[in-house]
């Protein structure tokens, strides 16, 4: 039986891991605790870890008239690397959300360090806690933090609420592929496990729920091939991982049991990584978007 896990037990997980994966993960230097995406173009590793909010800046530039103050909200802003990267290369306002207290202090730091707390801020909450103070947004963005929540109906609502009629919606993360058998179900337990994964969905799924929501689809882009699978590094873990695979799920390397678990995922095409564009419907059309 899949573990599910409280919100509380995902704040946890951050607050405990945090500092390691700022200290360890080559993106860390610049807040990114995400993954590399090595898309078209991209020549260095500190392009590899902005891939994604270069994607999601064209996609507001596209959108909107030149000149606006776009309001933009990060829903799970880590420690605020995407929202500071993006506010650093446009005009924008708004605000990031994370789970963990430690994420928030280090958020607000990030951002008053870089000049920008008069345009954006970090709230300590649950991104789909309807009470939270969170601004309308003519763009919102989930990176890798859609998998986190317990509920994914509550996330698309807490999108409907959020969203302006025509903004746009982006959510860049892990999702379900066909087929794999028992294999492919005892490694994503284990990714489950070990990085506190709530919510893997296929990709109709997805667009289900977003359309029950408000939100038209419009795009979707497989960014798997363009990830680090096989370096090394990532070797050296697996064979750590390994070692250690028999602690429980609550244990302080269980992050490396999942990790190595979902990269063995991505490579045999049992989970995919996706980043899915949507619209809310209502409001004027954005011709590009």
């Amino acid at each position: 039986m899949t573990m599910r896990f409280d919100p509380a037990q995902v704040q946890q997980y951050y607050d405990r891991h945090t500092a390691t994966f700022l200290r360890y993960g080559q993106g860390g230097g610049s807040g990114a605790i995400h993954r590399a995406v090595w898309g078209p173009g991209v020549e260095t590793r500190e392009a590899a870890f902005h891939y994604v909010e270069d994607c999601i800046a064209a996609r507001l530039r596209a959108a909107l008239p030149a000149g606006t103050e776009p309001s933009v909200v990060d829903l799970g802003c880590g420690v605020g690397g995407s929202l500071c990267y993006l506010a650093g290369r446009l005009p924008i306002r708004g605000a990031g959300v994370t789970l963990s207290p430690l994420q928030a202090r280090l958020a607000t730091e990030r951002i008053r360090a870089a000049g920008l707390d008069d345009r954006i801020r970090c709230l300590e909450g649950d991104y789909a806690d309807p009470g939270l103070a969170l601004p309308a947004a003519d763009l919102a963005y989930a990176i890798e933090s859609f998998v986190h929540g317990p509920d994914p109906t509550a996330f698309f609502a807490q999108c409907a609420r959020v969203v302006r009629p025509g903004g746009l919606l982006l959510v860049c993360d892990d999702v379900m592929r066909a087929g794999g058998g028992a294999a492919a179900r005892r490694a994503i337990e284990r990714f489950r496990r070990g990085w506190r994964i709530n919510t893997l969905l296929d990709r109709e799924a997805l667009r289900a729920l977003a359309a029950k929501a408000g939100f038209e689809h419009r795009s979707t882009d497989d960014l798997t091939p363009f990830l680090e699978t096989g370096r090394p590094r990532d070797r050296a873990i697996g064979l750590l991982a390994a070692l250690v695979g028999w602690l429980p799920v609550d244990a302080r390397l269980g992050h490396l049991t999942g990790g190595n678990a979902l990269r063995t995922c991505l490579r045999r095409g049992w989970i995919g990584y996706d980043l899915a564009l949507f619209r809310r419907a209502g409001g004027p059309a954005t011709a590009h978007a």
